[in-house]
């Protein structure tokens, strides 16, 4: 929509991890040399935590990119709410293994004979598993089970585990000891800076031929990181929306009051409804009000009543003190 409004060839602000993008910060640039590093080790376990969308799929799937698919076969699992078993399932599955109807120890000697035959053709396995933060310590053994699996003194399967920042609890329990003797090469992927972020949108850009159409003041590139914290994922969301409405709006600079005005339209669209909330708890204070009110009302009519039947008492007492006086007059003694 907005693309060939400003000139570009593609959206540059998509949400999805896409390789062609990626941007080599300093932090990204790092978690590469790590990931390069233990992948030269051929063995062992590498882990890249970070908060959500901070980039670690894009990471992974640039560093897959530049693999030679004769020299390494890589499988990438997604889905990590699984049990041990279907985690199994899910690894053979991910290597082109049928798995129907198997047994866990059919999975396993499946696995295992297709490591070796990728050994004996001179190919290395590799398995990503991202989301490793829902994977649970059971599952995780698992994994590292099959990490046993080896041709004389060489690995036959090499992990990535990419997870959010709780992973590293997991990983550092007490549990875990086996695992992390595993682990080869660890790295955290922090936020950009500002700085970053202004060159992380502009390189964005440019990669689908942006030319300064639209512009960004200083105010805007500050707006942005302010709202993201430097997270890839939050930076693209709202610079996709901000170009949705400079195009709406014909705009051909972005100022700080623009990125403003996004923001709270992304916050007024993604909080919690409040009016429904609130129409929720007004509805409930008045049921309580009416029970309350209808309480004392109660209360108070059983008090009226009470008192009108202790007047009433009284009353009778009076009138039958005034009958039995008009009946038997006091006489006056005589002098």
């Amino acid at each position: 929509m907005y693309e060939s409004f400003y000139g570009l060839r593609d959206k540059p602000f998509r949400l999805r991890p896409d390789p062609s993008f990626f941007f080599g910060s300093k932090g990204h640039k790092r978690a590469m040399s790590y990931l390069e590093y233990g992948l030269s080790q051929g063995e062992g376990f590498i882990i890249v935590t970070g908060e959500v969308g901070a980039g670690k799929t894009t990471l992974v799937r640039k560093l897959l990119g530049k693999i030679n698919p004769m020299q390494i076969i890589s499988a990438h699992i997604v889905n990590t709410h699984l049990d041990p078993d279907n985690t199994l399932r899910m690894v053979a599955s991910a290597f082109g293994l049928a798995t129907e109807n198997a047994s866990k120890a059919a999975l396993l000697t499946q696995l295992e004979q297709f490591f070796l035959h990728c050994e004996q053709k001179g190919v290395r396995a590799l398995l990503v598993v991202d989301e490793a933060q829902n994977l649970s310590p059971t599952t995780l053994e698992e994994l590292r089970m099959l990490s046993n699996f080896q041709s004389g003194e060489r690995s036959l399967l090499q992990t990535f585990l990419l997870g959010q920042p709780e992973f590293r609890i997991t990983l550092h329990s007490e549990a875990m000891l086996q695992l992390r003797q595993r682990v080869i090469a660890t790295y955290h992927l922090g936020p950009m800076d500002e700085e970053e972020t202004i060159t992380y949108i502009q390189h964005r850009l440019r990669t689908v031929g942006w030319e300064n159409d639209p512009a960004f003041d200083a105010a805007a590139y500050a707006a942005i990181h302010a709202y993201s914290g430097g997270i890839p994922r939050k930076i693209n969301s709202l610079c996709d929306r901000l170009l949705l409405m400079g195009y709406l709006e014909e705009l051909r600079a972005f100022e700080g009051e623009h990125v403003q005005d996004v923001i709270r339209d992304i916050q007024e669209e993604f909080e919690q409804p409040l009016s429904d909330a609130s129409a929720q708890t007004d509805a409930e204070l008045r049921s309580l009000e009416r029970q309350f009110a209808d309480d004392a009302l109660e209360e108070l009519q059983q008090r009226v009543g009470k008192l009108e039947n202790a007047t009433a008492s009284i009353l009778k007492i009076l009138r039958d003190i005034t009958s039995h006086a008009s009946r038997y007059p006091v006489q006056e003694p005589k002098p």
